[in-house]
């Protein structure tokens, strides 16, 4: 029973799919925005897609921000609905259509009044010819009382400072890309140059101000390119130079790339690969630990195309997967994932495999392996 608790809330959670300069503290209201704008579908583009008030008091009281959104079609756009993550949040959107070329907004207040924790509301958005909702970000982290630039950014590299250097980008399409941000704090009382070297393939970041002046925070924005034959779940690094001196820290910035389908028609779509699971959920029993067991997951190609397994991604080093070759239509496969619990504890065990494909109905599949390790 506390087995499939837990499996039914990880399930739960699996369907759910900065110019900027002060002196100590980040004056109230300011807020540090991801430059660059977003273009959906080749429909809308909006100005930004996630904004980010930065450290801000409880004593401020309700904040507020705008998206921006221009339709770059070539017919009307309407926004139907928005829908917010909490009651906290109250949002108001342009109703009338918006002839192409012209804007539209999304607005959203938010109450601040959750205790001193950061926040992260999504809006989602259901707008005319787009597939799928768009989901917008306000984030944020609330103070009781302020706090000194090395109290607020822990993690140091020559006379820097930033909150953490382990950061999310989140998901993106082959041939696109995706940008998040962060504040850099300088430390120092003298201005400091932030550069980077060994910088992965793909990643690139961007400070503003820079050089940051001595007790100053700046932005720094780090994007994601995806690239061609690099699927799923990957981690970039960069490692910070301080006025031409590189630090011995790295940054690791983490992405999940899965086919892009926005080209397709909906009849494309329709005729594409459909893959149907006998089940996503195999049970391997009991296991002595330090033994492996051997998970197989069928399942049928309903669809009217070859459907390919682009890679699988799993939560635990010691689970090793053999996926099949392109599964023609009307076919059938299987996965295998065995997984070795050398590494395990005793009790209970849950593996997450996940799957990107190439299914426009399913690019992305979630397969769970558990068993009992005494």
């Amino acid at each position: 029973m506390k087995r499939d608790k837990r499996l039914i809330r990880i399930l739960a959670g699996l369907s759910v799919a900065i110019g900027l300069t002060v002196t100590s503290w980040p004056s109230s209201g300011t807020s540090v925005q991801p430059s660059g704008q977003v273009k959906v579908d080749g429909i809308v583009e909006f100005d930004k897609t996630v904004h980010n008030f930065g450290d801000v008091m409880l004593e401020d009281g309700q904040l507020e921000c705008t998206f921006t959104m221009k339709n770059i079609s070539g017919k009307p756009v309407v926004i139907y609905n928005v829908v917010t993550s909490c009651g906290c949040t109250d949002v108001k959107w342009s109703r009338e259509p918006i002839k192409p070329g012209c804007t539209g907004t999304i607005s959203a207040t938010y109450t601040n009044d959750e205790g001193p924790y950061p926040f992260d509301k999504t809006l989602t958005a259901y707008i005319s010819g787009i597939g799928r909702p768009v989901i917008l970000h306000i984030r944020g982290i609330a103070h009781e009382k302020q706090l000194s630039l090395e109290e607020l950014y822990p993690e140091r590299f020559l006379g820097t400072g930033v909150k953490s250097t382990d950061l999310k980008c989140g998901n993106l399409e082959q041939g696109s890309r995706r940008s998040d941000e962060i504040n850099i704090a300088n430390l120092g009382t003298s201005p400091a140059t932030v550069s980077f070297v060994n910088v992965s393939e793909g990643l690139s970041l961007e400070v503003s101000p820079n050089p940051i002046p001595a007790r100053s925070i700046a932005r720094l924005q780090f994007t994601v390119s995806a690239r061609p034959g690099v699927w799923g779940r990957n981690t970039y690094f960069a490692t910070p130079a301080v006025n031409g001196r590189p630090s011995g820290k790295k940054l690791s910035v983490h992405a999940f790339t899965s086919d892009n389908f926005s080209g397709m028609s909906p009849a494309m779509r329709a005729d594409g690969p459909r893959p149907v699971f006998s089940t996503s959920t195999c049970s391997v029993g009991k296991l002595k630990k330090g033994s492996s067991a051997t998970a197989e997951f069928n399942f049928s190609n309903v669809g009217k195309e070859s459907f390919t397994i682009h890679k699988i991604d799993t939560d635990f080093p010691g689970a090793k997967a053999v996926l099949p070759d392109n599964v023609g239509a009307g076919c059938k496969g299987v996965i295998r994932i065995t997984v070795d619990t050398s590494g395990m504890p005793e009790g209970e065990m849950l593996v997450t495999a996940t799957l990107t494909t190439n299914s426009p109905s399913r690019p992305i599949v979630n397969l769970f392996v558990t068993g009992w390790i005494e």
